[in-house]
């Protein structure tokens, strides 16, 4: 597992904002490691909400590639102009959206045919389900972040008790983070199992 830091801030005291490379992502860096061998040097990325698309799109920029994040969004004469204009410069382009299956894919419908034909024809790249060893990256690079300090056995105890998505991971840390500094206590055992009851539901079976 790995990660890699950004020159960003998550806000006020919070530490530099970083991406944990493990199963969900690590073909999505293959990928960008190699973009002369996309086709039309163009690809699309697209993952569940907090899954570091837009942070993923900023290292990308940095390395010297054009990106535009949210492409979804864009007005489609705009992000045909982009596109053009990144095949006169040569520039490889990302394209980031929030809809699965990229361009042409649930809920992205582009009515301009010329650029739903080129963006057809794009790699699409698409952020997966993090497993038992990514989570256990992501609670402690969260709570890294955050400068929270986790207890001893904290990734033991919560990896298999945790939402397995992005956006679950990372508020899980946020409610240990709160009822932590609420309580002015530590991050151990009690306040993990009332911070997953917050997150995941009292009702959920929790082993204690």
């Amino acid at each position: 597992m790995s990660q890699i830091a950004l020159p960003l801030r998550g806000g006020p005291g919070a530490g530099p904002a970083r991406i944990v490379v493990g199963n969900a992502n690590a073909p999505v860096f293959d990928a960008l490691a190699a973009p002369l061998n996309w086709p039309f040097r163009t690809a699309i990325l697209s993952g569940p909400p907090r899954s570091g698309k837009s942070l993923i799109a900023r290292w990308f920029a940095e390395q010297g590639g054009a990106v535009v994040d949210d492409a979804d969004r864009m007005d489609e004469t705009e992000l045909f102009h982009r596109w053009n204009r990144a095949q006169e410069s040569g520039t490889p382009l990302l394209l980031t959206t929030g809809l699965l299956g990229g361009a042409g894919g649930e809920g992205w419908r582009i009515a301009l045919p010329d650029l739903r034909s080129r963006l057809g024809a794009a790699l699409h790249l698409e952020i997966g389900r993090p497993d038992d060893e990514m989570t256990a990256a992501l609670i402690l690079a969260h709570a890294q972040q955050r400068g929270l300090v986790l207890g001893e056995g904290a990734t033991t105890y919560l990896v298999p008790r945790a939402e397995r998505s992005f956006a679950g991971i990372e508020k899980l840390v946020a409610a240990i983070d709160r009822i932590s500094l609420e309580r002015k206590q530590p991050a151990t055992l009690s306040i993990w199992r009332d911070a997953l009851e917050a997150v995941v539901g009292a009702e959920q079976p929790r082993l204690l």
